[in-house]
């Protein structure tokens, strides 16, 4: 029920910073394409419960930067007055990493294999500050909001059991977390488009089900995406 009220008053208060306070405002659709950097192994682990990824790496041979990965989305946005936007937006990442036992092989000396996957769809509600103005030759910006993140988290394959036993299973985790987003970048005006750069950060944390005996309770589903932006206005 919190998790539910945290959202609607999210959207609430989305639907007012889209609201026009005049009776024109420019509007624009921006399409974004990059790539998500997880948040690195040394930071991973500053959250409640622990994060999966970083407890994996005790018996498992793999790098947190293999998830490192192509991010793409788009946003509504607003402007209100000439120098804010505010938006919402809509995207996606998911990443499949293979991983090996580091120290444990099969009888027959092959590895014992498992696939990590991870997908997260942010739907964020941003507002943008542009110091110089939108009218400028180029509109730097900087911004801040609050992102709603839907994850997936599933780790598949082959497993050693406590008698030294090779069974094979999947584990998932999945759910909605919600954290805030910073972002800045620029924009270059084109003819009834933008085409620009934007970095921006998120951080979240995802809880995962006891019952499915991971490594940790938590994943944090953080990190900076590097994006290029095409923006359309009408």
């Amino acid at each position: 029920m919190r998790r539910l009220t945290t959202v609607l008053g999210i959207l609430g208060f989305s639907a007012l910073l889209l609201t026009p306070s005049t009776g024109y405002a420019q509007q624009s659709l921006n399409f974004y394409l990059g790539g998500f950097v997880p948040t690195g192994e040394d930071n991973r682990g500053d959250i409640d419960g622990g994060d999966v990824l970083v407890n994996n790496l005790d018996f498992l041979a793999f790098n947190t930067s293999d998830f490192n990965g192509f991010t793409t989305g788009v946003e509504y946005l607003v402007g209100v007055g000439d120098y804010i936007d505010a938006g919402l937006g809509v995207g996606l990442y998911r990443r499949t990493v293979p991983s090996v036992y580091a120290d444990v092989v099969n009888a027959n000396g092959s590895e014992i294999e498992q696939d990590l996957k991870l997908r997260i769809v942010p739907f964020t509600a941003t507002v943008r500050f542009l110091p110089a103005g939108r009218s400028a030759p180029i509109v730097p910006y900087i911004g801040a909001g609050v992102g709603v993140f839907n994850w997936r988290y599933t780790e598949t394959g082959d497993w050693v059991a406590s008698d030294n036993s090779i069974y094979r299973d999947r584990f998932i985790g999945s759910g909605t977390a919600t954290g805030p987003v910073i972002l800045g970048g620029l924009r270059i005006p084109l003819a009834g488009w933008d085409l620009g750069y934007e970095t921006r950060w998120q951080r979240a944390r995802g809880e995962l089900p006891v019952s499915e005996s991971f490594s940790a309770d938590s994943i944090n589903l953080g990190g900076w995406s590097h994006l290029m932006t095409i923006n359309v206005r009408f």
